[in-house]
């Protein structure tokens, strides 16, 4: 019976993070980049309402930041060749997936490099009965770092778990816990996605 509840628990958790991903796969954002003598005008597709749009340098530094405030198509004229001589990235940030196109700025000349776009695909948590399903497609075989920790009474909270996991294309955890307060800490491409679970 427990070997039948396991089967049962797996074949469930491989149908939701396929149903995730694929769901999504028609919701990848594409960029198009049309320039003039005045800017560059930039085109996202499939942006969602409350997806964040940022011009980020190659330190990480956040230069320029946007809330998408509408579903649909995404349009805007930018000047970067304001910008100093540099390294940048466009990167959109939405539910599943992260999408970056990096350009170079060199006087008044900008360079989109289109084969050094990139997506990154975010880990996923779901929360049912009691149960917390952790899945991450991981194209590039990548690590995840899954850490979960448990509220004491006293307000802080303690390791109660912690592996990584990797070599696989698709991560899939499941994990049971208890009644309480529960901080879920994923970590993977350089990126910590954080949770709090309450029941």
């Amino acid at each position: 019976m427990k070997n039948l509840i396991k089967k049962i628990r797996k074949s469930l958790l491989v149908v939701t993070v396929f149903t995730a991903v694929i769901g999504n796969a028609s919701e990848i954002s594409s960029f198009v980049i049309e320039k003039d003598l005045k800017g560059s005008a930039l085109t996202i597709d499939n942006v969602e309402e409350g997806d964040l749009l940022s011009i980020k340098n190659y330190k990480g530094i956040i230069i320029y930041k946007e809330t998408i405030q509408s579903s649909g198509t995404y349009e805007k004229g930018f000047d970067l060749t304001e910008l100093p001589d540099g390294n940048y990235f466009f990167e959109i940030d939405k539910d599943l997936e992260i999408k970056t196109i990096p350009f170079s700025v060199k006087g008044s000349k900008v360079v989109f490099n289109k084969n050094n776009e990139g997506i990154i695909f975010k880990p996923f948590i779901e929360e049912r009965n009691n149960l917390v399903y952790v899945s991450k497609f991981a194209p590039n075989l990548e690590p995840l770092e899954i850490s979960i920790y448990g509220k004491y009474d006293d307000g802080t909270f303690g390791l109660l778990h912690s592996e990584k996991v990797e070599g696989d294309l698709t991560i899939q955890k499941l994990y049971k816990l208890e009644k309480g307060i529960f901080k879920i800490i994923l970590n993977s491409n350089n990126k910590v996605y954080t949770k709090f679970i309450n029941h």
